[in-house]
């Protein structure tokens, strides 16, 4: 095995020396083939035999040797491939002397990008992610990062795609849009899911619909969403008997317009029926707290952001009575 790379049960040894012997005999092959080549030559005054390939009526093949210049650069090429063969991997699963692998590459070449951007970051790294979010040099660097790391599915507006990937530049958010949170959330990832089909058919689906949009006042059907108010209570562990949600736990809000894949009584009940799975990737260990730093910091100024709750005031401790004062003082 070579280091950085599992090798898949089902590849034998038989396909390491396979291709040893391929590339061996390939090697070989070509060194035999130059070799006759090299032999050839002519006699002073001799001419080159003509081939019996002819075009257009005067042009002709002739069997002249290989031009010397062309034999060394094939030469020269033969035994680089050789010492590259000894030095680096390319022989089955011999890993050469080097013992130098592609991962390994990545690894130091991205630990040193880091330290040197870890340095440019310095001043941000401990400073308040409000006050990070208003440099505007900060502001550049954390939309450098998103496009680079975060556009691919937030979009580089980062309003998402308006289905599967939610908008971060509005006020709705799920687990939280404060800068705690969205460092949380890029930090370590979330999974959400909605199971299917809970109400068992496609006619109490569409009845719990028209009662979700009754209760965010969309338009809807009296009648089927009177039907589906008792219905509701399948989805009020998570969604509440409001409707309201819970945020902090990714439970979404189904009274608001904020609809991540769709607010039509068409979609509501496919994903009532069908379900919904969706996850953010965990972002920790591929870009380490600088960069996570940098990019709370962008998507928190994007508009949407949320202003950390203040601390609750601690409660002064009540004053001493006149004679529990005189007994501490008469023990003193």
């Amino acid at each position: 095995m070579i280091e950085g790379y599992a090798v898949p049960d089902f590849v034998s040894d038989f396909w390491n020396y396979y291709v040893i012997a391929i590339t061996v005999i390939s090697i070989l092959g070509v060194m035999w083939f130059l070799k006759q080549q090299s032999g050839q030559k002519l006699a002073p005054g001799e001419k080159a035999a003509l081939m019996e390939h002819a075009w257009d009526g005067d042009l002709q093949e002739l069997n002249n040797p290989l031009p010397k210049w062309w034999l060394y650069m094939f030469w020269g090429l033969i035994f680089f491939s050789i010492i590259y063969l000894v030095l680096f991997p390319g022989l089955g699963k011999f890993p050469g002397v080097l013992n130098w692998t592609s991962a390994a590459q990545y690894t130091d070449e991205k630990t040193r990008i880091d330290a040197d951007f870890n340095k440019v970051m310095e001043p941000f790294l401990h400073e308040d992610v409000m006050k990070v979010a208003a440099d505007p040099t900060a502001k550049e660097m954390g939309n450098h990062l998103f496009l680079t790391y975060c556009s691919q599915c937030h979009g580089s507006n980062a309003q998402g795609d308006g289905k599967n990937f939610p908008n971060l530049s509005d006020k709705t958010w799920l687990f939280g849009g404060d800068p705690d949170s969205i460092k949380a959330s890029i930090s370590a990832g979330h999974s959400a899911e909605m199971p299917a089909n809970l109400l068992g058919d496609e006619k109490s689906a569409k009845e719990v619909a028209n009662y979700v949009l009754s209760l965010g006042g969309k338009p809807h059907d009296a009648a089927l969403a009177e039907a589906g108010k008792t219905k509701f209570a399948a989805c009020a562990g998570c969604h509440g008997e409001d409707g309201k949600g819970n945020a902090a736990a990714g439970f979404p809000n189904l009274t608001d317009d904020a609809w991540q894949y769709g607010g039509s009584e068409a979609a509501i009940v496919e994903t009532i029926m069908k379900g919904r799975k969706g996850g953010m990737p965990a972002f920790q260990d591929m870009l380490g707290d600088a960069k996570i730093q940098l990019l709370t910091a962008y998507v928190w100024g994007l508009g949407g952001g949320q202003t950390p709750a203040a601390p609750a005031p601690v409660a002064a401790a009540p004053a001493a009575a006149p004679a529990a004062a005189a007994e501490a003082a008469q023990a003193k």
